[in-house]
């Protein structure tokens, strides 16, 4: 099979790292382009990168010797497929410009997540949010289109409590999260603010988690999304977790439901098994019957770093059931998900 030519924007990022890392050798894509800021233009990737990467695999032989571009669409700029990896403040305008001139964007920034004729998705939940794209192209006279996926910590939440909303109705949702230090890009958190520490804020995070939810577990009609009628609240927190962010979920459910009728509507959860995607988790929830799991440590490259993992599921004194949660949140929670989100857009023939 021909692959698809693929770009990275904002490549020389920790974000844009670990596209550079999934997408190699990967059966769909092949990236043809990679882009930075001014800086680093005309420079060979080893050399804008040089001292920067900081994945554990080395820079793939192949992308060391491009050439970065600017982040600005042009004749030559030889991909279909552009993945943003770009920070928020400069990422909107963009990846317009981007969609405008036909490429399909395919963005990790908050910036254009919430606007009504973006999708937000999740693939194993709502990739028939796609369906808005043309009205988008119609509404903005893009030639290609945008695609988000949410936040590093809504993924991981969405994952759980779409097959339990679905089939039991979920009404409320408390959250607590233990969020890792790679969340905060590099250098991120000065050491002597996270070692023998919790930062209990991490800005914009809770809102975050607040509102993508709804979007992402809502419906689609008339071109309009319809929110999910929850009720969700969020407490984020930085720790002195490399990468894994871990999330203390409970949760009111309209129906009543035992124990066992909540871990077999998790453990059927597989929608995305049908399309054979390479990136798809299979399965997407993992459950762990140990008492002190899932934990960073052991947990978070389930499932090649793409499953959600889940366990300590027990009644709750004050709402209905209460567990543990934990995603990797570089992979799953950020260039993972936008890569799936690609994947899906293959399969479902809009690129």
């Amino acid at each position: 099979m021909k692959k698809i030519k693929v770009g990275v924007l904002g490549a020389t990022g920790m974000v844009g790292q670990r596209f550079i890392q999934l997408l190699d050798n990967h059966p769909f894509f092949e990236v043809s382009e990679v882009a930075a800021s001014r800086r680093s233009a005309g420079e060979k990737y080893s050399e804008a990168i040089a001292g920067r990467w900081k994945l554990e695999t080395p820079i793939p032989e192949k992308i060391a010797d491009m050439v970065v571009r600017g982040c600005a669409p042009c004749e030559d700029f030889d991909c279909k497929i552009v993945f943003s990896a770009l920070d928020a403040e400069i990422a909107a305008a963009i990846e317009k410009s981007f969609a405008k001139e036909g490429y399909a964007v395919c963005s990790n920034s908050r910036c254009h997540r919430m606007e009504p004729d973006v999708p937000l998705v999740v693939p194993e939940v709502n990739y028939n949010h796609l369906e808005i794209l043309r009205e988008q192209q119609k509404r903005r006279g893009f030639k290609g289109f945008i695609v988000t996926n949410p936040n590093c910590s809504t993924i991981g939440l969405v994952l759980l409590l779409a097959p339990l909303h679905k089939t039991f109705n979920v009404k409320k949702v408390f959250v607590t999260t233990l969020q890792a230090l790679s969340g905060a890009g590099y250098p991120g958190v000065a050491s002597l603010d996270i070692l023998d520490n919790v930062i209990p804020f991490i800005g914009g995070e809770e809102g975050k988690m607040e509102t993508e939810t709804l979007k992402i577990l809502g419906e689609l009609k008339n071109n309009k999304f319809k929110y999910a009628d929850i009720k969700v609240s969020a407490h984020c927190n930085r720790v002195a977790v490399k990468d894994g962010h871990t999330e203390c979920v409970s949760l009111e459910l309209e129906k009543n439901v035992n124990r066992e009728e909540l871990i077999q509507c998790l453990r059927d959860f597989n929608p995305l098994k049908k399309f054979n995607l390479p990136s798809a988790p299979d399965p997407p929830i993992i459950l762990k019957g140990q008492d002190d799991r899932p934990q960073p440590k052991l947990d978070r490259d389930l499932g090649r770093s793409m499953a959600v993992s889940v366990g300590r599921i027990r009644k709750c004194n004050i709402l209905d059931w209460k567990l543990v949660l934990l995603t990797h949140n570089t992979i799953r929670g950020a260039a993972g998900a936008s890569i799936l989100n690609a994947e899906i857009l293959k399969a479902k023939g809009l690129v």
